[in-house]
């Protein structure tokens, strides 16, 4: 069996050395870079199964690199940075990333986020398909899809989106609150409740983007349902 291909992208060459020690270590494969721009150009070209990235960068920041990225990839993603504030840590799941990891960190810490990341986007492997109206979850290929004028499109979603559209679609109409959502999605992350607000707001944009807004509505102090909107 293959192992899991991470992308190590960290410009300090002693952290990233010893990130992938500890990753070999643990039966990883790894690859590195030092730039954003070798980054992305690894991400297209190899295909990682996870991206471990460095938010200051030579050439261009981490969150940018991120943007990009998500302009035509769902791969799971792991910031590492100096800095800690409760904002960038937000911003940066905003944009789509999975964890947020803070310098000083321990190796061994950031391989068992690794782990946890990979185990969510691929763990869901029962051969189900759930269906609400026009979306529509198959968790045994891991995909999310939405029926559009009448054509089948595939949602681009990361890891954590999927399992919390899964969670949504195995209730429909039950009231979550942020802490069950952030359970149930994000198991081993340390992430407030309040982080879960972000991967939500993704969700919505991207099924809004497809035609399909108006599903994930806000219970007034409990969190969220899924059922469509009056009028949508």
């Amino acid at each position: 069996m293959i192992s899991h291909l991470v992308l190590v992208v960290e410009d300090d060459a002693e952290i990233a050395l010893l990130l992938e020690k500890y990753l070999e270590r643990s039966g990883y494969r790894t690859v590195r870079a030092s730039t954003g721009n070798t980054a992305l150009a690894h991400v297209r070209m190899l295909r990682p199964d996870i991206v471990v990235l460095d938010v200051g960068l030579p050439d261009i920041d981490g969150f940018d690199v991120l943007t990009r990225i998500r302009t035509h990839s769902a791969v799971p993603v792991i910031f590492l940075s100096a800095m800690d504030d409760d904002t960038d840590k937000l911003l940066g799941l905003k944009l789509g990333a999975d964890d947020y990891v803070t310098k000083p960190f321990n190796p061994q810490e950031v391989v068992a986020r690794i782990g946890a990341v990979l185990k969510r986007s691929s763990g869901l492997i029962e051969n189900n398909v759930m269906r609400h109206d026009n979306v529509e979850v198959l968790l045994d290929s891991h995909m999310a899809i939405v029926m559009t004028k009448g054509t089948r499109v595939e949602l681009p979603l990361t890891a954590t989106e999927f399992r919390l559209l899964a969670c949504f679609l195995r209730s429909p109409f039950k009231a979550f609150d942020r802490a069950s959502l952030l359970d149930a999605c994000m198991p081993e992350s340390d992430a407030l409740d309040r982080t879960i607000d972000t991967h939500i707001a993704n969700l919505r944009r991207k099924l809004a983007d497809h035609d399909q807004g108006g599903y994930i509505t806000t219970v007034r102090g409990v969190g969220y349902r899924f059922a469509r909107s009056e009028g949508v």
